[in-house]
């Protein structure tokens, strides 16, 4: 393949938006870099020229001078393929691309998959290429706890997705920036409308509580009505994906099925429960109400039937994450004072965001 040759055409350069504008040079840099010192129209003047010319500042002299790369690592770790099929994420890393373009920063996206990926990203992040990362789906384990304490070492800001995790009940990162929906809450709102309707078998598929703080919190959620009721305590565990969901309900019918409630602690889970309880002959919801989290309209308005599920908003949770972020770049030591406070379920003291759930009723319960 041959590239085209770039062309030759001279493109405009500060001295020329300052000629034109009738100002200095140094005026020019002040407004492009958004210093107070510049009256309101000479900014009006140099903005219109730098537009009319199309001048575009050289990225590597600003980053000189103000030691700003204006990208921020988006950290994953998940499989490829898992992050672009599950709307989860396209709408949390939504939030964050559309946050950060607000305030001209660039995400970087990265993937922890393969134990070299650790390496590699760690590298990568102290070689000055950006000034912040946001980090999520981390799981308790040497390799992330290493990375976490390589950002911690480079002094780099970070905000994590997810309250911070926990090893034998300690925070593994106490104080740490996070972002996350009250998970524990949520889960309670739903087994509360599960038992209000009379169900008195109520199962759950979880998803993986040995790894991700999410699910523990729904699991903790589920157990906490259960327990001021007596009823059993029917657990299944699947891995966040749709086939997850459908074999993990199988399982739970093959091994109580006589149950007439399931709370999924996903949608995309619970769109595969609904798929193994129609094969089963199971009527929803007159014979199994099904409740499942997170409110992806994609999929619980295209059920059937429509599913009755926990709202949280997750483009609004990846904005703040790059929100917090910005404003941990901006101070000093980058550890700004509590943004908000909500229901921490135990997560310690730190800068923090919750983000509240609801109940969206619909036909599966």
């Amino acid at each position: 393949m041959v590239l085209t040759q770039r062309s030759h055409v001279r493109r405009p350069t500060l001295e020329d938006v300052a000629r034109q504008s009738g100002v200095s040079k140094s005026t020019v840099s002040r407004v492009i870099n958004g210093e107070a010192r510049v009256r309101a129209e000479v900014v009006d003047r140099v903005r219109r020229v730098i537009s009319e010319l199309g001048y575009v500042p050289n990225q590597g002299a600003r980053q000189l001078v103000t030691h700003r790369t204006n990208a921020v690592a988006v950290v994953a770790a998940q499989p490829e393929n898992r992050l672009f099929i599950d709307p989860f994420f396209d709408l949390l890393l939504r939030g964050i691309r559309r946050e950060l373009a607000l305030h001209g920063a660039q995400a970087v996206l990265l993937f922890l998959e393969e134990p070299d990926d650790y390496a590699r990203v760690a590298d990568y992040l102290g070689g000055g290429h950006v000034d912040g990362a946001i980090l999520f789906s981390l799981r308790p384990g040497d390799r992330h706890d290493r990375l976490a304490e390589i950002i911690d070492r480079l002094g780099l800001p970070a905000v994590f997705g997810g309250r911070p995790l926990l090893r034998d009940g300690d925070p593994v990162r106490p104080g740490q920036a996070h972002v996350d929906g009250d998970n524990r809450g949520g889960a309670r709102l739903a087994v509360q409308h599960l038992v209000a309707l009379g169900r008195r078998r109520i199962a759950t598929v979880t998803g993986p509580y040995d790894q991700e703080n999410s699910a523990a919190d729904r699991l903790a959620g589920y157990r906490d009505v259960l327990r001021d009721t007596g009823a059993p305590h029917l657990v299944e565990r699947a891995d966040y994906t749709r086939q997850g969901g459908a074999d993990a309900m199988a399982a739970l019918l093959d091994r109580h099925p006589g149950l007439d409630a399931v709370f999924v602690a996903s949608d995309l889970m619970a769109s595969g429960a609904l798929q193994t309880l129609r094969e089963r002959g199971r009527r929803v919801p007159e014979d199994v109400a099904v409740v499942g989290f997170d409110d992806l309209t994609s999929i619980a308005e295209t059920t059937d039937p429509p599913l009755t599920t926990v709202h949280q908003d997750i483009e609004e949770m990846g904005r703040l994450m790059a929100r917090l972020l910005l404003a941990r770049e901006d101070t000093p030591d980058g550890s700004p004072q509590r943004t908000s406070d909500g229901p921490s379920d135990g997560a310690p003291d730190g800068p923090s965001v919750i983000v509240p759930t609801r109940l969206v009723r619909r036909a599966s319960a």
